[in-house]
């Protein structure tokens, strides 16, 4: 029997002016935290009912791990703490840590994430060591690995977060013999422009 796939989905407590910072600069904080919450619900939703992988929800701070509705609850989905260090440590954990079976981690920053595109991840697992999913901007909404026979050492040591070099950092930290997988771009919202777009392509199917 094959180990079971595991999708571990990263979030941060919804709180106003913490969340989506960049996007608050440009629409303000209630409306940025507004979209927050409901793509946050949408995406676990989404995906964390899928039967065919194991989904974790990892959040940070981990004080707020065990606060009873501030997550959305959605049947299956386990609930852990992303623990300590930078972003890179903390995604580095869990392809350490997870039971045996491939690891793929996604933010809650992408709406149109859709179950084909984790199923599309792990099936590209089946005969590569890495998978990424590229965003628009230079960075990625998701990264999986195999982890047979290994995982990378120092995966995330030197990458420049929340720029355009995200992606091309991560895959200068991997090694030569690594077989890599690119899945289709989608849109991060990360600002005002990306939010009106999204809201633009959304207005044809809520008529």
């Amino acid at each position: 029997m094959n180990p079971t796939p595991h999708l571990v989905v990263f979030a941060r407590a919804p709180r106003r002016g913490v969340v989506k910072r960049r996007l608050a600069a440009d629409i303000g904080a209630d409306a940025a935290l507004a979209f927050y919450r409901r793509n946050f619900a949408d995406v676990l939703r989404r995906l964390g009912g899928d039967p065919r992988w194991q989904t974790w929800l990892s959040v940070t701070p981990d004080g707020d791990a065990a606060r009873a509705g501030l997550w959305p609850p959605v049947p299956g989905v386990r609930l852990i703490a992303q623990g300590g260090g930078d972003l890179g440590a903390r995604m580095a954990r869990p392809l350490i840590e997870m039971p045996p079976g491939p690891v793929a981690i996604v933010g809650t920053d992408i709406p149109d994430i859709a179950p084909r595109h984790i199923a599309d991840a792990f099936a590209a697992l089946g005969t590569n060591e890495m998978v990424f999913g590229p965003a628009t901007d230079g960075g990625y909404w998701l990264v999986g690995a195999r982890r047979r026979p290994r995982v990378p050492h120092g995966l995330f040591g030197n990458v420049r977060w929340s720029t355009e070099h995200a992606l091309a950092d991560t895959l200068a930290c991997l090694p030569g013999d690594f077989r890599t997988a690119m899945l289709e771009t989608l849109d991060d919202v990360d600002d005002g422009v990306a939010w009106r777009a999204w809201r633009a392509r959304r207005r044809p199917a809520l008529k």
